[in-house]
């Protein structure tokens, strides 16, 4: 066997496997493409068949058999014309022009065979090259409008169209050739007849290891993303990354999920226009998840004609839906739409059923994700109402006992001696007592409208400086000196009662976490359109690891003993809310045992330089009183 006899049995052996293949799965299920696709290589074997008849029985090449193989030969290219329709849309004069050529030349071969002279050889060979070159154009452009596998099968069935139009150019040109080149010819026509075996049998009938390769990477970066899916902000985003994922595996135009709202009982898609609730057996991807088995619809607008005007109007011709599920959790289906049958349903529907089975576990984890903080979040909402509920005893306790026993020994001299002066002793820690408590009520009120956002109430022109010197004047004494340090009057618009509250509450913290004494600094300055001021001290300081939760709610730093420094933990988390509402920040820097320094920025200018008014409550009202 010579070697042009080797490449010819070889190149034959494929297409005849290849037509294997393919007739199978038109047989299985009739589809358009699928039928085209058998057609095509239907042609091929009957052509090679027939070959092999002739040499095997010896028949001579008469006008009929030899007019009946050219004339399927040449309608190789119109097969594949319809075949490109069936993945992206052909204009009609080409299919047309293609109808019409594939006529004139049968009636040629018809008119001329066996024995066809050269100038009607040439255009027949002509015709075939030209279509077969427009063919693997429109698959080659096609490939760039699709990713992943569909572009590869693409890509190979164009190189394939173009070979087998080489190889019949080839042929053409062979015959006008000197006897001496002609077997070269022959070798190269022979070599590119089996490329362009080999790459349709790698685009039409790609074995199962190729496929994989060609999957894995859309898989390997869809898998390496998938850990961190359940992490994302919320469902929605989750489904979105999710469907990108399908997108770029398949190489489909667009995908989408839909998701199961168990108070509804429909499927929950994202539309342009937010949520689009359908019942679970409507659509494609609805008969997906009633059935609970993947589906692929080939036209969905013929398969369901109930929503034709949203398939078309989407795009969604051809749609592969798999179910999303998690053992026995139904959570939604996947779907994944297309402007044209992919070529490969079966291997494409697998891949999509993976990718929905992939999503389940995704979405599975977000909603344990999800749990566990629900389970956080009453667990600390529990927590903090106990240590509300235990401060709140611990603090209200003190001066109740007080207000208690002071009253019942005034009752009782009253009533031993009616006649007796007041108890100008027990009168003072009974009003004392009352004030304390008062502010504690005050406190908790505060914190309530830090909560919601309402402690800022009427705007005007403040001077920082001056606020400042009061409140240093106020605390300064033999043990503590507070010391203001300010290049003059600093103006802003401020909210000056509350103002006056966050430096007098800061300087009086600095005061009491300073037991030994020592200095406390007020410094004011201005930078960048803010008011800068630092309230800073040499007192016990704050542990490192408390620093993160110190303007939490009852957050109280660990190196703090409730016998030595009352308080209920709601002052630092107010300070904060009193300088974000006025549109600035608060920071704390610490150094265990050696003092605190709080540093607060302020906008010096209200939004709109305007004052506004806000209610003032009873409670606050009391507590400008108290200061």
């Amino acid at each position: 066997m010579s070697a042009i006899q080797f490449l010819q049995w070889l190149t034959q052996a494929i297409y005849v496997l290849i037509s294997i293949v393919v007739i199978g799965a038109a047989v299985r299920r009739a589809t358009r493409v699928r039928v085209n696709i058998a057609l095509f290589f239907g042609i091929t074997t009957l052509i090679i068949a027939q070959g092999w008849v002739v040499r095997a029985l010896g028949i001579p090449a008469g006008r009929m058999v030899s007019a009946l193989t050219i004339s399927l030969l040449l309608a190789l290219p119109y097969v594949l014309v319809r075949l490109v329709n069936d993945f992206t849309t052909v204009p009609t004069w080409i299919l047309r022009t293609a109808e019409v050529g594939l006529a004139l030349c049968v009636a040629s071969i018809v008119a001329f065979s066996p024995n066809m002279p050269l100038g009607v050889t040439l255009p027949l060979v002509l015709y075939f090259f030209v279509i077969n070159a427009y063919v693997a154009v429109a698959f080659l452009r096609a490939a760039r409008r699709t990713s992943g596998v569909t572009r590869r099968r693409m890509q190979a069935v164009a190189f394939g169209s173009g070979f087998l139009g080489l190889t019949i150019l080839l042929a053409g040109l062979r015959a006008v050739q000197p006897a001496a080149l002609r077997e070269a010819f022959t070798l190269v026509q022979q070599l590119t007849s089996l490329a362009s075996g080999i790459s349709y049998f790698v685009g039409f009938a790609p074995p199962t290891l190729l496929r994989r390769a060609w999957q894995e990477p859309a898989l390997r970066a869809f898998l390496g993303r998938a850990a961190s899916l359940p992490q994302l902000p919320d469902t929605a985003a989750i489904v979105a990354e999710l469907e990108r994922g399908a997108v770029e595996a398949l190489g489909a135009p667009h995908a989408s999920i839909g998701l199961l709202d168990e108070a509804s009982g429909k499927l929950l898609y994202t539309g342009p226009d937010g949520l689009v609730p359908f019942d679970t057996d409507a659509l494609i991807g609805g008969r997906a998840f009633t059935t609970q088995e993947p589906v692929f619809s080939a036209d969905a607008a013929r398969d369901d004609p109930a929503h034709a005007d949203l398939y078309r109007s989407t795009g969604a011709l051809a749609i592969l839906a798999a179910p999303i599920t998690a053992g026995r959790k139904w959570l939604g289906v996947l779907s994944v739409f297309a402007l044209r049958a992919p070529i490969f349903a079966e291997e494409d529907l697998r891949l999509v059923q993976l990718l929905a089975d992939q999503g389940a576990v995704i979405l599975e984890s977000r909603a344990l994700i999800d749990e566990a903080a629900r389970v956080r979040a009453r667990e600390e909402a529990t927590r903090l109402k106990d240590d509300f509920l235990s401060v709140a005893a611990h603090d209200l306790k003190t001066p109740l006992t007080t207000l208690l026993a002071s009253a019942q020994l005034m009752e009782r001299r009253a009533l031993r001696r009616p006649e007796a002066p007041p108890d100008l002793g027990s009168i003072r820690r009974i009003v004392g007592e009352s004030i304390r408590l008062r502010g504690i009520v005050v406190e908790l009120l505060d914190a309530a409208r830090t909560e919601q956002g309402r402690l800022i109430g009427r705007r005007e022109p403040t001077d920082l400086t001056e606020v400042a010197r009061e409140v240093g004047a106020r605390h300064t004494s033999g043990r503590h000196h507070v010391a203001v340090e300010t290049p003059g009057p600093i103006v802003g618009v401020y909210d000056r009662l509350r103002i006056a509250q966050l430096l007098d509450n800061l300087v009086e913290n600095a005061v009491k976490y300073s037991p030994a004494g020592g200095d406390v600094t007020l410094r004011l300055w201005e930078a960048e359109g803010m008011a800068r001021l630092t309230v800073a001290d040499h007192g016990i300081g704050i542990p490192p690891a408390d620093l993160p939760r110190l303007f939490d709610r009852f957050h109280r730093a660990a190196n703090v003993d409730d016998r030595n420094f009352a308080g209920m933990g709601l002052g630092l988390y107010i300070y904060r809310g009193i300088v974000e509402e006025h549109g600035g920040r608060m920071t704390v820097s610490s150094t265990l045992g050696a003092g605190s320094t709080f540093e607060i920025a302020l906008p010096l200018r209200a939004e709109g330089d305007t004052e506004t008014d806000g209610e003032e409550s009873d409670e606050r009202v009391g507590h400008e009183q108290h200061i």
